[in-house]
């Protein structure tokens, strides 16, 4: 399955609150870097909403840096995600998720701003506590040449 537009997740509502998100699969060699999001316990890539007026990729670098403390190189477009998330308190918001892959540089990742944990997976044994989304993600990441 090549690169573009997956959909998962409920279908998307009119009147939601709609946002533009960016992520970004760090690569290691035959890893994959995520975070445990501290709002639910599930696993992903770090990521988040884009600013008003922030590109995707510059908001999927603020996310990776404030949520593990590391920057990587060369981001790659892997597809654009739209999904519908629930928040604790209720709030439903339709995402546009722009997904990245980077190489890891070096330094050791921190759980930082919403990541009550940060770790490395080898790409053959991926978590189970995945949303969804991140369940896209990876099938995405798995297929990218």
């Amino acid at each position: 399955m090549g690169r573009g537009l997956w959909v998962v997740g409920k279908k998307l509502v009119a009147g939601h609150k709609r946002r533009v998100g960016a992520g970004v699969a760090v690569l290691r060699g035959r890893e994959v870097l995520l975070i445990r999001r501290s709002d639910n316990g599930l696993w992903d890539i770090p990521g988040g909403g884009a600013q008003r007026g922030e590109a995707p990729e510059t908001a999927a670098q603020r996310e990776l840096r404030e949520e593990t403390r590391l920057t990587a190189a060369k981001f790659t477009p892997l597809g654009v995600f739209p999904h519908q998330h629930t928040y604790p308190d209720g709030n439903v918001v339709d995402w546009d998720t722009h997904v990245f892959t980077a190489q890891f540089v070096d330094g050791t990742p921190e759980a930082q701003d919403d990541a009550a944990e940060v770790r490395w997976w080898p790409l053959a044994a991926l978590p189970d506590r995945i949303s969804a989304a991140t369940q896209a993600y990876f099938e995405a990441l798995r297929a990218a040449p």
